[in-house]
């Protein structure tokens, strides 16, 4: 294809994409994008409202008939496409949410999934701490005894190796309701609870009130169980007294981190926990802060193609940043009415508390970003540099508001950098490698560690937005880092995104932002292996699996949002668009005009936990086609 041919079919894409979003805008200037992530919250909140007597039938048969949709035709359910012959922890999860809607075991999709789950072993073999403690609040599990995350984690003195405050805060919230559930051993039945020891061989049928599992049976846990009781027995505290005030501690926690909705850190699945820890220490149903936070839970709703979803956090803040940048990079300008109703909306939400997140830093100031609509509380880096690229210094905008704005924001994004130069999510220094190898499913949710994407993502806001390059000496320390934190093949894993393609791009455009030369050994290792692992087709693609195999695994067909990274991260070391970005573009371009019927199309990109939860972000095949396609139009010109 000739060179004016592209940069007219990128430049019409490029049109048609925003003249999409500017329809899209709501008058609050947010754009409003599901943030899907499985059937979890979907399951959890059905099992939520049937417990409490909450009579809502429609809203739980909306949800169920979400659940239903999504089952393979052998029964199972998967996270993603290519999720192996099916997850049994999700199967679970769906199942018993379906029964708890009404389904009888005796329906021929119960009974496609009850096959399925006995072929893998059935409910014993689940993975995942919160599925197996959310079978056990409905009786269907057993509690460990002694329960291993007690609450008198929560009194351990911070400088413990072991302390509860050294987990990650995403690590904490989940916990702290679990260890009150685990040590009351709590369970709550109504009437017509049904009974899912069918999905047990018959021969290991139990009680999951008459039978626990010994801790210390356990040889993975033992070591962790020792070392906290003689951590607990240096306390000045007779253990009966000890439990009472770490009840009480650990109610407390909670209680003080409820967003104004009612949710506990604005997270669907930490709410739904709450709850239930809620109810064990006593709570009656009706109570206020329970009523609130299953309101909170329904207002996390997102409504698509006709099916409703109880997102886990609703992605506004996150969504509406990203897509603002990406409109001014694609041409509009700051003074447009869609950019200044984006940039009330944004800075209405800069963060004015101090969180959690201050315990660790000298001399703290709030001045951070969250990712959902009602977050107060919980900044995080990634959509701190997303806001502050939405509101940069532009033409036609005004400095009133802005500057301090942007000075709040940068001071609280350079205090979170970590010690070892990289940057984390949500606080500094939660990296302690005793907790990253608890030998528990889901460990790497313990820890903050730094990541290459995050890293890459504040390069290249800094190096491109705020003008700081390897002058500057926490510059170089980053720069150091990801350096040293290449993989051998010449990518980068990114943490939150799928997964080396997408810590690849971070890193690729931070560096080049930072001031690295486009011509040094590991940016152009990194364009090799970005060469090697480009479609026929021209897109890229990369399956779920990669995280938690931690290598690169293809996908075997291409997805807009991965096209986009793997594109904008060439863009940025080529002077001159090479043929390997312009197969790029071209794959671009034709999946927009795809549309998003294909599954690949709707192929989570985004990462939570490993194994565990993967999310579609919906406005993803927006963003970064946009992002890219604005950027080599930029670039390469006409």
């Amino acid at each position: 294809m000739r060179m004016g041919s592209l940069h007219r079919i990128v430049e019409t894409a490029t049109d048609r994409l925003m003249q999409m979003l500017l329809m899209r805008q709501s008058q609050d200037g947010t754009w409003r994008f599901c943030f899907e992530n499985g059937i979890v919250t979907d399951g959890y909140m059905i099992l939520l409202l049937r417990l409490l007597n909450v009579k809502d039938e429609n809203l739980m048969r909306r949800l169920a008939n979400r659940i239903l949709s999504k089952q393979e035709a052998d029964g199972a359910w998967k996270w993603f496409y290519d999720d192996g012959d099916g997850h049994l922890s999700a199967t679970v999860e769906a199942y018993a949410a379906l029964r708890y809607a009404g389904l009888p075991a005796s329906d021929e999709a119960m009974t496609r999934a009850r096959r399925f789950i006995l072929s893998k072993g059935g409910l014993r073999n689940v993975s995942g701490l919160l599925t197996k403690a959310m079978l056990a609040v409905i009786g269907q599990y057993p509690w460990p005894r002694p329960f291993p995350f007690p609450p008198e984690l929560l009194l351990l003195p911070r400088s413990f190796p072991l302390s509860f405050y050294r987990f990650s805060s995403y690590a904490r919230v989940h916990l702290a309701p679990i260890a009150i559930l685990g040590v009351r051993q709590f369970t709550v039945n109504t009437a017509g609870t049904p009974d899912l020891s069918e999905l047990l061989p018959a021969r290991e049928r139990w009680s999951a009130h008459a039978e626990g599992r010994d801790v210390g049976e356990d040889r993975r846990l033992s070591g962790w169980w020792n070392d906290i009781q003689r951590a607990l027995h240096k306390l000045p505290y007779l253990p009966q007294e000890l439990r009472r005030l770490a009840l009480r501690h650990t109610e407390r926690y909670m209680l003080e981190r409820i967003e104004p909705n009612g949710t506990l850190y604005s997270y669907a699945l930490s709410t739904i926990l709450m709850v239930y820890a809620l109810l064990a220490l006593g709570y009656d149903e009706r109570h206020p802060v329970i009523a609130k936070a299953v309101q909170g839970l329904i207002s996390l709703a997102c409504e698509s193609d006709g099916q409703l979803h109880i997102q886990n956090s609703p992605s506004t803040v996150w969504d509406t940043a990203l897509l603002s940048h990406a409109l001014q990079e694609a041409g509009l300008p700051a003074s447009h009415p869609v950019i200044r109703r984006a940039d009330a909306y944004l800075l209405s939400r800069q963060h004015t508390k101090l969180g959690d997140w201050s315990t660790d830093v000298a001399n703290p100031v709030s001045g951070g970003w969250g990712f959902s609509d009602v977050n107060t509380i919980v900044p995080d880096v990634d959509d701190t540099t997303a806001a502050l690229r939405a509101l940069r210094r532009s033409p036609g905008r005004p400095e009133a508001g802005y500057g301090e704005a942007r000075s709040r924001g940068l001071h609280w994004l350079l205090s979170m950098q970590n010690d070892d130069g990289g940057w984390p999510a949500f606080e500094r220094n939660k990296n302690s490698p005793l907790l990253a190898a608890l030998p528990v499913d889901g460990a790497e949710a313990a820890v903050d560690a730094s990541s290459a994407d995050l890293t890459g993502r504040v390069l290249e806001y800094l190096g491109t937005w705020a003008g700081l390059r390897q002058e500057q000496p926490f510059i170089r320390r980053a720069v150091r880092w990801l350096l040293d934190h290449q993989e051998r093949n010449g990518s980068w894993y990114g943490r939150w995104g799928i997964c080396y393609i997408y810590g690849t791009w971070a890193a690729v455009t931070g560096l080049a932002a930072a001031g690295v030369p486009p011509d040094q050994p590991e940016l152009q290792h990194a364009v090799r292996w970005l060469a090697s692992v480009q479609n026929p087709d021209g897109g890229f693609g990369e399956s779920c699996r990669s995280d938690r195999a931690k290598i690169y695994i293809p996908l075997g067909a291409s997805t807009p949002s991965q096209t986009a990274w793997a594109l904008d991260a060439l863009i940025a070391v080529h002077p001159a668009p090479t043929d390997a970005i312009n197969r790029a573009a071209r794959a671009l371009t034709d999946m927009l005009e795809a549309g998003d019927a294909s599954w690949p199309a709707k192929y989570p990109t985004g990462a939570g936990l490993a194994g565990e939860f993967y999310a579609r972000y919906h406005s993803y095949n927006a963003i970064w086609p946009l992002l890219a396609l604005a950027h080599y139009r930029s670039k390469y010109g006409s």
